[in-house]
Protein backbone atom coordinates (compact mmCIF):
# COMPACT_ATOMS: atom_id res chain seq x y z
CA UNK A 1 0.00 0.00 0.00
CA UNK A 2 0.97 3.66 -0.61
CA UNK A 3 0.88 5.03 2.90
CA UNK A 4 2.96 2.23 4.57
CA UNK A 5 6.07 2.85 6.02
CA UNK A 6 8.66 -0.33 6.05
CA UNK A 7 10.12 -0.58 9.34
CA UNK A 8 11.86 -3.90 9.06
CA UNK A 9 12.85 -5.87 5.69
CA UNK A 10 14.10 -9.93 6.08
CA UNK A 11 17.55 -8.99 6.92
CA UNK A 12 16.44 -7.09 9.91
CA UNK A 13 13.29 -9.80 11.05
CA UNK A 14 16.13 -12.14 11.12
CA UNK A 15 19.22 -10.37 12.64
CA UNK A 16 16.19 -9.65 15.48
CA UNK A 17 15.19 -13.27 16.11
CA UNK A 18 18.75 -14.21 16.08
CA UNK A 19 19.32 -11.51 18.66
CA UNK A 20 16.00 -12.90 20.78
CA UNK A 21 17.24 -16.49 20.11
CA UNK A 22 20.82 -15.79 22.37
CA UNK A 23 19.01 -14.21 24.49
CA UNK A 24 16.25 -16.76 25.20
CA UNK A 25 19.93 -19.63 25.17
CA UNK A 26 21.22 -17.17 27.77
CA UNK A 27 17.83 -16.69 30.21
CA UNK A 28 17.29 -20.37 29.56
CA UNK A 29 20.72 -22.45 30.14
CA UNK A 30 18.87 -25.88 30.38
CA UNK A 31 17.56 -25.50 26.60
CA UNK A 32 16.99 -29.28 26.73
CA UNK A 33 13.65 -28.03 28.88
CA UNK A 34 12.94 -25.37 26.93
CA UNK A 35 9.82 -25.30 24.24
CA UNK A 36 8.59 -22.64 22.12
CA UNK A 37 4.69 -21.94 21.66
CA UNK A 38 3.94 -20.12 18.24
CA UNK A 39 0.49 -17.73 18.49
CA UNK A 40 -1.10 -18.57 15.59
CA UNK A 41 -0.62 -17.46 12.71
CA UNK A 42 2.30 -15.18 12.35
CA UNK A 43 3.99 -16.19 15.96
CA UNK A 44 4.03 -19.98 14.72
CA UNK A 45 6.47 -19.27 11.78
CA UNK A 46 8.46 -17.22 14.21
CA UNK A 47 8.97 -19.01 16.76
CA UNK A 48 9.78 -22.16 14.26
CA UNK A 49 12.68 -19.69 12.90
CA UNK A 50 13.69 -19.28 16.60
CA UNK A 51 13.90 -22.99 17.47
CA UNK A 52 16.26 -23.28 14.31
CA UNK A 53 18.52 -20.54 15.48
CA UNK A 54 18.27 -21.65 19.08
CA UNK A 55 18.94 -25.49 17.79
CA UNK A 56 22.33 -23.93 15.27
CA UNK A 57 23.73 -22.30 18.35
CA UNK A 58 23.00 -24.91 21.04
CA UNK A 59 23.19 -28.20 19.26
CA UNK A 60 19.39 -29.07 20.66
CA UNK A 61 16.67 -29.40 19.05
CA UNK A 62 13.73 -27.20 20.17
CA UNK A 63 9.96 -28.13 20.90
CA UNK A 64 7.75 -26.01 18.80
CA UNK A 65 4.16 -25.83 19.10
CA UNK A 66 1.06 -23.66 17.77
CA UNK A 67 -1.25 -22.32 19.72
CA UNK A 68 -4.53 -20.92 18.80
CA UNK A 69 -6.13 -18.59 21.20
CA UNK A 70 -9.35 -17.26 19.27
CA UNK A 71 -11.63 -18.90 21.89
CA UNK A 72 -9.54 -17.13 24.60
CA UNK A 73 -10.01 -13.73 23.46
CA UNK A 74 -12.20 -11.23 25.49
CA UNK A 75 -13.10 -9.40 22.57
CA UNK A 76 -14.11 -12.13 20.76
CA UNK A 77 -17.94 -11.22 19.68
CA UNK A 78 -16.97 -7.31 19.32
CA UNK A 79 -14.27 -8.81 16.35
CA UNK A 80 -15.47 -11.68 14.56
CA UNK A 81 -19.18 -12.32 13.39
CA UNK A 82 -17.61 -16.27 12.99
CA UNK A 83 -14.31 -16.94 15.01
CA UNK A 84 -11.88 -18.55 12.67
CA UNK A 85 -9.79 -21.35 14.32
CA UNK A 86 -6.74 -22.28 13.14
CA UNK A 87 -6.12 -25.24 15.54
CA UNK A 88 -3.42 -26.12 18.83
CA UNK A 89 -0.98 -28.48 17.93
CA UNK A 90 1.10 -29.14 20.83
CA UNK A 91 2.51 -32.67 20.69
CA UNK A 92 4.49 -32.84 23.81
CA UNK A 93 4.43 -32.20 27.63
CA UNK A 94 4.45 -28.55 28.64
CA UNK A 95 4.28 -29.61 32.88
CA UNK A 96 7.32 -27.96 33.90
CA UNK A 97 9.05 -26.41 30.96
CA UNK A 98 10.28 -23.14 30.52
CA UNK A 99 7.51 -22.37 27.68
CA UNK A 100 8.24 -19.25 25.66
CA UNK A 101 5.32 -17.73 23.82
CA UNK A 102 5.90 -16.36 21.08
CA UNK A 103 4.25 -13.71 18.64
CA UNK A 104 4.61 -11.21 16.18
CA UNK A 105 2.92 -7.52 17.88
CA UNK A 106 2.49 -6.98 21.43
CA UNK A 107 0.28 -4.09 21.71
CA UNK A 108 -2.69 -3.84 24.41
CA UNK A 109 -1.87 -7.14 25.62
CA UNK A 110 -4.77 -9.23 25.41
CA UNK A 111 -3.74 -11.57 23.08
CA UNK A 112 -0.68 -12.18 25.56
CA UNK A 113 -3.37 -12.96 28.51
CA UNK A 114 -5.60 -15.22 25.94
CA UNK A 115 -2.42 -17.37 25.25
CA UNK A 116 -1.73 -17.21 28.82
CA UNK A 117 -4.92 -18.91 29.35
CA UNK A 118 -5.40 -20.91 26.57
CA UNK A 119 -1.98 -22.89 27.31
CA UNK A 120 -2.35 -23.02 31.46
CA UNK A 121 -5.29 -25.03 30.25
CA UNK A 122 -2.59 -27.53 28.79
CA UNK A 123 -0.68 -27.96 32.17
CA UNK A 124 1.35 -26.30 34.30
CA UNK A 125 4.74 -24.92 32.57
CA UNK A 126 8.21 -24.17 35.11
CA UNK A 127 7.61 -20.56 33.69
CA UNK A 128 6.23 -18.94 30.62
CA UNK A 129 8.24 -16.22 28.88
CA UNK A 130 6.86 -14.04 26.10
CA UNK A 131 9.11 -13.00 22.81
CA UNK A 132 7.43 -10.60 20.30
CA UNK A 133 9.20 -9.31 16.83
CA UNK A 134 8.09 -5.86 17.89
CA UNK A 135 6.54 -4.12 20.99
CA UNK A 136 4.36 -0.89 19.38
CA UNK A 137 3.30 -0.11 23.39
CA UNK A 138 -0.50 1.44 24.50
CA UNK A 139 -0.60 -1.84 27.09
CA UNK A 140 -3.74 -2.16 28.77
CA UNK A 141 -2.85 -5.07 31.14
CA UNK A 142 0.49 -5.32 32.81
CA UNK A 143 1.82 -7.74 30.40
CA UNK A 144 5.57 -7.04 28.70
CA UNK A 145 7.34 -8.54 26.06
CA UNK A 146 10.57 -10.68 27.74
CA UNK A 147 12.65 -10.91 24.33
CA UNK A 148 11.92 -8.14 21.82
CA UNK A 149 12.71 -7.60 18.13
CA UNK A 150 12.16 -3.91 17.87
CA UNK A 151 10.16 -1.42 20.15
CA UNK A 152 8.21 0.80 17.96
CA UNK A 153 6.11 3.64 19.33
CA UNK A 154 3.00 4.51 17.48
CA UNK A 155 -0.29 6.12 17.79
CA UNK A 156 -3.83 3.99 17.92
CA UNK A 157 -4.58 5.35 14.40
CA UNK A 158 -1.48 3.11 12.80
CA UNK A 159 -0.96 -0.41 12.80
CA UNK A 160 2.10 -2.43 12.69
CA UNK A 161 2.05 -5.42 9.95
CA UNK A 162 4.08 -8.23 10.28
CA UNK A 163 4.29 -10.05 7.21
CA UNK A 164 5.47 -13.69 6.59
CA UNK A 165 6.03 -15.83 3.80
CA UNK A 166 4.33 -18.70 5.23
CA UNK A 167 0.84 -16.71 5.12
CA UNK A 168 1.75 -13.70 3.32
CA UNK A 169 4.02 -14.63 1.00
CA UNK A 170 6.87 -11.77 1.90
CA UNK A 171 8.83 -11.04 5.35
CA UNK A 172 8.39 -7.55 6.47
CA UNK A 173 7.32 -4.93 8.89
CA UNK A 174 5.74 -2.10 8.10
CA UNK A 175 3.47 0.47 9.31
CA UNK A 176 0.36 1.84 8.16
CA UNK A 177 -2.14 4.82 9.02
CA UNK A 178 -5.71 3.30 9.67
CA UNK A 179 -8.98 5.52 8.62
CA UNK A 180 -11.73 5.89 11.34
CA UNK A 181 -13.23 3.18 11.68
CA UNK A 182 -10.90 0.55 10.05
CA UNK A 183 -9.53 -0.38 13.36
CA UNK A 184 -13.07 -1.60 14.22
CA UNK A 185 -12.72 -4.31 11.43
CA UNK A 186 -9.21 -4.94 12.02
CA UNK A 187 -7.54 -7.77 14.42
CA UNK A 188 -5.73 -5.39 16.79
CA UNK A 189 -3.53 -7.52 19.47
Amino acid sequence: MADEKKLMDAGAIDRALTRISHEIIERNPDVAELCLIGIQRRGVPLAEQIAGYISAFSDIKVMVGKLDITLYRDDLTEIHEQAEVHGTTIDFPIQNKAVVLVDDVIYTGRTARAALDALITLGRPACIQLAVLVDRGHRELPIRGDYVGKNVPTSRKELICVRVPEVDGVKEVVIRRVEDGELDRIDIK
